[in-house]
């Protein structure tokens, strides 16, 4: 992978992406946050299967496809003559999107692990790519872009969301610079990988442009972070997502519990009628090869 969002999670904050989701188990922590991200980007997942032209027939990629809750989607759009494949580097996050395939009557999409920095694919074999909150967290995203286009076909376009700057995302951000604080470890540099990288203004784009796309646009999309309540805000930040696994490991009990006091205090300003909700926000970006 990168493994997949982030979802939103995200996979780690600017944490190595290899290292990611790899353990035995994350992958169905992973899917047990799957409702929760279903929630955290609004419109985005749908606006970058429309601008990937996903239509009946067509061979689709996902790349750093996780537990595969758009894999799921996109396979419904290209229907039974069309085919998506499903890659990520962390072979449990694949087995969960592969039990969901089967558990939803698809079977059009084939998992396979896959470094995106390496496609072990044929050149030009693929109508479209889509990729959800992973280009972002591939420690060489360049060169993943670059192998992304080689197994593109000629005017094929690959899709993709990231999340937008740190201001635009309070809640992880705030939520991040609490547990590193605590911790004692500084803010990692945004320009690496993890979950702001393609955030600032323009860089998405200049990637997919460098990469050789054409007719690349990029487009904000509110994502609102909402949750039912304080408690399952906290579960789902200290458990389905890793945001906070290296505060954690590093704190003793009292300084975790200290931590995670914060945390949740800093999440009553979003605290509301119907539950937490948060602003946010992520980009969608598309190129045409």
């Amino acid at each position: 992978m990168a493994t997949n969002e982030i979802d939103p999670v995200v996979p780690g904050i600017n944490e190595t992406p290899g290292a990611v989701f790899v353990e035995a188990g994350m992958g169905q922590a992973w899917q047990s946050g799957a409702a929760a991200r279903a929630l955290t980007l609004g419109m985005a997942p749908e606006l970058m299967l429309d601008l990937a032209d996903l239509r009946a027939g067509i061979k689709v990629l996902d790349v750093a496809a996780g537990t595969g809750e758009q894999t799921l989607v996109a396979a419904r759009r290209v229907g039974p003559r069309g085919r998506v494949l499903a890659t990520d580097i962390a072979a449990g996050m694949l087995e969960v999107a592969a039990e969901q395939m089967q558990q939803a009557g698809l079977a059009n999409v084939e998992t396979r692990v896959m470094d995106a920095q390496s496609l072990d694919l044929v050149s030009e074999s693929f109508d479209a790519v889509i990729s959800r909150l992973g280009i972002l967290l591939i420690p060489d995203r360049q060169r993943a872009l670059a192998e992304i286009h080689r197994v593109l076909k000629p005017g094929g376009k690959l899709a993709v969301i990231v999340f937008g700057a740190p201001e635009r995302n309070p809640l992880w951000s705030g939520t991040m610079a609490i547990g590193r604080r605590h911790a004692g470890l500084p803010l990692p540099p945004l320009e690496q990988p993890g979950i702001f990288a393609l955030g600032a203004p323009n860089l998405l784009e200049h990637a997919l442009r460098q990469a050789g796309f054409r007719a690349v646009e990029v487009r904000a999309v509110s994502a609102p972070r909402h949750f039912p309540s304080i408690p399952e805000a906290m579960g789902y930040l200290t458990g389905s997502t890793p945001m906070l696994r290296e505060p954690l490991a590093k704190l003793d009990p009292a300084g975790r519990a200290a931590m995670l006091a914060d945390i949740e205090q800093s999440l009553r300003q979003y605290e509301g009628p119907e539950g937490v909700e948060a602003p946010g926000e992520v980009l969608v970006g598309v190129g045409t090869k």
